[in-house]
């Protein structure tokens, strides 16, 4: 690359001015009340648009969970198409989300001739319910063979309607449900909304023991923190590895990084912030009810986060999150990484899942009061919760497994890949008087002082909070903060609602046990409770900790409770399908052996199709961009050295040695990975061990190499954007 070129990338950064064509003028002031929602076929619309009885029954559809009345489908289509025409709409499509973790959509069109020659729109009840993509192209796991194609995506009326825009119009998306021509479900939503139904199945047994009558229905809360990174675009198109993975393959450490820690939460640059101000524009008008921005730790790392809803439509709005932040920061001439682990060395993005139970009647499950040890209700739904971390640690680590995920868990930045659960000083303290009887206190916060008259003093919370644990409580929810920033939440939330559903079952189970054959008291009953918390208590109790996840001391004695250590995606998806979870899943009806074992099998493929594209644009990165470097540097060395005659030039001497060195240990570390990646085992699981246990560290030691030579090689020669430009230059 020559210097002009160079400076080239740096100028479209420094002086990018945003684009013309196709952008729309400076927007006003945002008036979220006005704006929120209104390109959503939600309450208001359906409200004023359908009949009051057709309205009434969708109601007791969506909040619920009655079955749909099928006969009122075309007055829906018909107000619904109207809607959207209004809005510009001229398709609609079936917007649904396959085993790939992410959308997927097929277009159709209102038109449809008629007999004079002209067209009419046209949009039926069955075109509203049912749709028929073609599934044999998606990721089925063994379920459809290639030549078996049809799969049909059902409406799923709890999510809403929306209208997505673009600059020449604009389409109704419809959230749907994707399964096979044999009923089993392909995608990740049908999952989610079973699983939601054997927790609230459970949750309302629970409920009914405690007297709780006004309850109809039980459902979970989410809110997922999303981090991300976003750089210039110029910067992006020049990486290979980015474009392609997601993440840089190649990239020698800067000289600042995040060691300062101004980046955090500091004063947000002029042009991210225009884009992030465009991303919240269209979520509000999407009805995605977004509410914290700021700079995260690294470089160039933001995040975004919503209020909690409904689990099923905070895993659809999770998904128009992710969409609308590719898609708003092109028009500011960036690219946003969602990846994992976009850049070595400094903080990778998580997406923190916070997650809860809620009544019909706007009670959370999981709010403990003042004195949470007089709580019983929510010790119960809490210690069931601890419960079923405790025994299904495996299946929350797999929920979480992916090939860009292992590179974040178990660092200095995200939880360790050691499952375990933090409680909070006062909950901790509750839940150890519990193990031998009924808990008597709870530790207070009082007030916090800070030595300042003018200051107010704050009410300080009885318990602090733990930046290193995976599943932590944090005041009347947990969260889980392995999840990676690039996934979908279904898969987390799926496994949460099941292994929950379970333990509220079995706690449910034992409390009804212990009252067999008395009268129920309110003695009686809570002597009862105190007995099934306390046997919960001593059960679940290694798999409290409330100290320092990232230390080795923390690894040493997670293995002597008896913890598991899945280090790696390879360590944990075998244990998907061992007898007990397919018992589990099977059990609560949230998937069958088959469906299970196919999403076995599908993120085994992702994981080995994501190495291998790894480490194939890593080999023709190295080959045909460091090393021509590399070489062409060396030659100017060379030539220098032999025209210098009787000039000393040691200096360039050892120059050229280290350059020699290094482009000779590339070479040599390219040929071994080009060896061991064309190697093949006989099975997809052997595949993916070895991709694990000898692809990988082939595809680290070229790294190594080209990194070495970064340091070495000029930059008006180096042809990649470096580290320091794509973090730093804004």
């Amino acid at each position: 690359m020559s210097q002009t070129s160079q400076e080239y990338h740096l100028l479209a950064a420094t002086k990018y001015t945003p684009r013309a064509n196709g952008q729309k003028p400076a927007p006003e002031p945002m008036d979220i009340e006005r704006i929120f929602g209104e390109n959503t076929f939600g309450m208001a619309e359906m409200k004023s648009r359908l009949p009051k009885n057709v309205f009434k029954s969708l109601l007791a559809t969506i909040e619920k969970g009655e079955p749909l009345q099928t006969e009122l489908a075309d007055t829906i289509a018909l107000a619904m198409k109207e809607w959207a025409i209004e809005k510009g709409a001229s398709h609609f499509t079936h917007w649904f989300q396959p085993l790939t973790g992410h959308t997927a959509e097929k277009h159709d069109s209102f038109i449809t001739p008629n007999q004079g020659g002209g067209a009419i729109a046209e949009f039926s009840g069955k075109d509203l319910i049912q749709g028929e993509p073609d599934a044999s192209s998606f990721p089925s796991g063994g379920l459809r063979p290639t030549f078996e194609a049809r799969g049909y995506t059902a409406w799923d009326p709890t999510s809403p309607a929306f209208i997505i825009e673009n600059e020449k119009g604009s389409y109704l998306a419809i959230p749907t449900a994707f399964a096979s021509w044999t009923g089993e479900a392909l995608d990740t939503k049908i999952p989610l909304l079973r699983s939601m139904e054997a927790l609230n199945k459970q949750a309302l047994r629970v409920l009914r023991l405690f007297d709780v009558k006004d309850v109809g229905r039980v459902y979970t809360t989410v809110g997922n923190e999303q981090e991300y990174f976003l750089i210039d675009e110029e910067f992006y198109y020049r990486r290979p590895d980015l474009d392609t993975c997601g993440r840089t393959l190649i990239g020698a450490k800067p000289p600042k990084g995040q060691e300062l820690d101004d980046h955090y939460f500091g004063s947000i640059p002029d042009r991210v912030l225009a884009c992030m101000l465009e991303v919240e524009r269209e979520l509000y008008r999407l009805g995605v009810p977004v509410k914290t921005r700021h700079n995260e730790v690294a470089p160039g790392q933001y995040e975004i986060a919503p209020i909690y809803e409904n689990a099923n439509l905070a895993a659809d709005h999770q998904q128009l999150v992710m969409m609308m932040l590719k898609r708003m920061a092109r028009r500011y001439g960036l690219v946003c990484l969602l990846h994992e682990k976009p850049f070595a060395g400094v903080n990778g993005s998580g997406k923190h899942n916070n997650w809860s139970m809620a009544t019909d009647t706007g009670h959370n499950l999981l709010e403990p009061g003042d004195t949470p040890h007089d709580n019983i209700q929510f010790l119960f739904f809490c210690a069931a919760v601890i419960r079923a971390v405790y025994r299904h640690q495996d299946l929350l680590r797999i929920s979480v497994a992916t090939a860009g995920n292992d590179h974040r868990l178990g660092a200095n930045e995200a939880p360790p890949a050691i499952m375990s659960v933090f409680l909070g000083e006062q909950l901790e303290h509750v839940f150890e008087q519990l193990k031998s009887g009924p808990a008597t206190e709870s530790k207070q916060g009082g007030l916090l002082g800070l030595g300042v008259k003018t200051l107010p003093h704050l009410p300080r919370h009885a318990g602090d909070r733990n930046r290193t644990s995976p599943f932590a409580f944090t005041g009347n929810k947990f969260e889980f903060r392995a999840v990676g920033s690039a996934q979908s939440v279904a898969l987390p939330n799926t496994v949460l609602n099941l292994i929950v559903a379970e333990a509220l079952d079995d706690m449910a189970t034992m409390l009804e046990q212990k009252l067999a054959g008395k009268r129920k008291t309110k003695a009686t009953f809570e002597a009862a409770v105190a007995e099934v918390l306390a046997e919960v208590s001593r059960e679940a109790s290694p798999i409290v900790f409330n100290g320092d996840g990232y230390s080795e001391a923390w690894h040493q004695e997670a293995e002597k409770r008896g913890l598991l250590n899945l280090r790696s995606t390879v360590d944990a998806l075998p244990l998907l399908i061992t007898e007990k979870n397919v018992k589990l899943f099977e059990k609560y009806g949230v998937l069958s052996e088959r469906e299970l074992h196919s999403r076995h099998e599908v993120m085994l493929e992702q994981y080995f199709t994501a190495i291998n594209i790894e480490a194939e644009t890593l080999e023709m990165m190295a080959r045909t961009m460091v090393l021509p470097a590399a070489v062409r540097y060396l030659r100017e060395l060379l030539e220098v050295l032999d025209e210098a005659g009787e000039i000393a030039v040691d200096g360039v001497k050892k120059t050229a040695e280290e350059v020699a060195h290094w482009t000779n240990e590339l070479r040599k570390a390219i040929d071994h990975l080009i060896e061991q990646n064309k190697h093949a085992e006989d099975s997809l699981e052997a595949n993916v061990e070895h991709m694990h246990a000898h692809v990988i560290p082939a595809m680290e030691a070229v790294r190594y190499a080209a990194d070495k030579l970064e340091r070495c090689v000029p930059s008006n020669l180096w042809p990649l954007p470096t580290y320091r430009e794509m973090l730093f230059v804004k």
